[in-house]
């Protein structure tokens, strides 16, 4: 046996043998633990596939994906409200201005008042109520984007001032 390849290595051959069987220990080592860390997740795979009171994941999903469309749904009609609510408000009254004044001195309070309602686009109508001790006579006049035929008194311009912003409510 001096044709060995063993014999030529310039040390003992069973330094060689001990070392691969420390070798094949440790990979026994970790296969072990690798078969335990698989097994551990086949359980934790296997429960989450059940989910809670035997339902199965398939039918999770399902019912998420049918969440999803109801809600989009949803979403396209409360979409389609706000743009009819949009163009109702656009039309609607949410600018006001209110003036109360005397409008006979001596009369005893301010019992006549100048009322402007007015929409987005600067439009809509003065109520001016001039209130005498034997009757009320109410007035109407039209704004079309801030502008009227007929001239305003002192006080109804006042209202479409208070309205539009341009000066405060008298307290």
């Amino acid at each position: 046996m001096d044709n060995s390849v063993l014999n030529n290595l310039g040390f003992d051959p069973a330094y060689l043998i001990l070392a691969l069987i420390l070798l094949v220990a440790i990979l026994a080592i970790l296969v072990i633990v690798q078969i335990v860390k698989t097994s551990k997740l086949a359980k934790r795979y296997d429960r989450f596939m059940r989910g809670r009171d035997a339902e199965s994941l398939e039918d999770v999903f399902a019912q998420a994906f049918d969440d999803i469309h109801m809600l989009q749904a949803e979403d396209r009609a409360n979409k389609d409200a706000l743009k009819v609510i949009n163009k109702v408000l656009v039309k609607s009254f949410h600018k006001t201005g209110l003036v109360k004044y005397d409008a006979f001195p001596g009369m005893g309070g301010k019992s006549s008042f100048a009322l402007a309602l007015m929409s987005q686009n600067k439009s809509g109508y003065i109520l001016n109520a001039v209130h005498s001790r034997d009757s009320c006579y109410v007035y109407v006049k039209e704004i079309v984007k801030g502008e009227t035929d007929s001239p305003l008194g002192r006080e109804e311009e006042k209202a479409v001032r208070i309205a539009l912003g341009l000066e405060k409510q008298d307290a």
